[in-house]
């Protein structure tokens, strides 16, 4: 490991968690607006288009609001102490975005968004295997529930006003999946990487990505005006926004900061309806709520645990205290 970087130790105290709750609901709200922009973007030149210049603007500003808060040697917190991790949390990031840019091509924002719902419940799944821990009766029960709400928001040919279950619903289940892991690995590497490092490498995969998607699928309209303004938006709103959203997970366990990733659908939701006029089905508000109480339920579990493995640490050095 490099000396640049020592190894940071993860926070998990009432004052850090508060800021980093702040910090990562502010970010949900510029990434949808983002989102927003992306949508308007990509339905007049395309996804390639998009991931070219979110990926080139956003480092360039990551670049630029680095070396405004820290001279030019803040360019060194760009360096990877983990370059392996940090190019895999990268390119799976990368196909997040391809998926979820694809199905905007055919789905609203707020469907999106009530899909994505399920990624805390897959990140209860992928803590068994990724993070060594034990799955109970009740988390297990609640993330069935969970995921029945996706069969409720998805129905064959879109039968009843569900979402119709198609090619691109299973690309972007594909993608949630892949933000999942991706969500654990922010807050693993907040222990050796810097939020600079870790938002710079993943707009450099985007750009790279866009730029591999336009030799099979090379652009046709550039767009004028607006969609420059949306793509130059896009850009600069998504790098900050993820460096504020890793420093968010350095301060904060992913329990904590879960829960606001439901704030995307009220955004999402409203912003569709006045862009674009989008109205989502009731089947998909239900189903997305179906899958929002499971999730906060889990995640409900995962925070009486921690208190009574709290209270039983605190006992046994108490007890300890008045033996000496």
């Amino acid at each position: 490991m490099s000396a640049h970087a020592p190894v940071r130790a993860l926070t998990d105290n009432a004052a850090d968690t508060v800021r980093g709750i702040l910090l990562v609901a502010f970010s949900y709200l510029i990434l949808t607006i983002g989102d927003t922009a992306a949508k308007w973007a990509i339905l007049a030149s395309g996804v390639a288009w998009a991931m070219v210049w979110r990926g080139a603007f956003g480092a360039m500003a990551v670049t630029a609001f680095t070396v405004s808060t820290q001279g030019s040697g803040g360019l060194a917190r760009f360096r990877p102490v983990r370059w392996k991790t940090v190019a895999l949390r990268s390119g799976l990031s990368s196909f997040t975005t391809i998926a979820w840019y694809l199905s905007w091509r055919h789905m609203q924002l707020a469907e999106t968004y009530a899909l994505g719902f399920t990624a805390p419940l897959i990140m209860t799944v992928l803590a068994v295997p990724m993070l060594g821990e034990r799955i109970r009766w009740r988390r297990v029960l609640a993330t069935l529930v969970g995921f029945a709400g996706v069969l409720v928001m998805i129905r064959p040919n879109g039968a009843g006003g569900g979402i119709p279950f198609t090619p691109t619903v299973v690309l972007l289940m594909a993608g949630i999946v892949a933000m999942a892991v991706t969500r654990i690995m922010t807050r693993h590497l907040s222990r050796t990487e810097t939020p600079e490092c870790q938002a710079f490498w993943l707009m450099i995969s985007h750009w790279l990505a866009g730029i591999g998607m336009l030799l099979v699928m090379p652009v046709t309209a550039y767009g004028d005006a607006s969609v420059w303004g949306a793509l130059l938006f896009l850009g600069v709103s998504s790098g900050l926004a993820h460096c504020v959203f890793t420093r968010a997970y350095g301060l904060a366990p992913v329990s904590a900061l879960a829960p606001y990733e439901y704030t995307m659908l009220l955004w999402g939701g409203l912003l569709g309806f006045v862009v674009f006029g989008e109205v989502p089905s009731w089947t998909t508000l239900a189903g997305a709520a179906i899958v929002a109480l499971a999730g906060l339920y889990n995640l409900h579990r995962e925070r009486a645990r921690r208190n009574q493995e709290g209270a039983q640490l605190a006992g046994i050095a108490a007890v300890t205290d008045r033996t000496r």
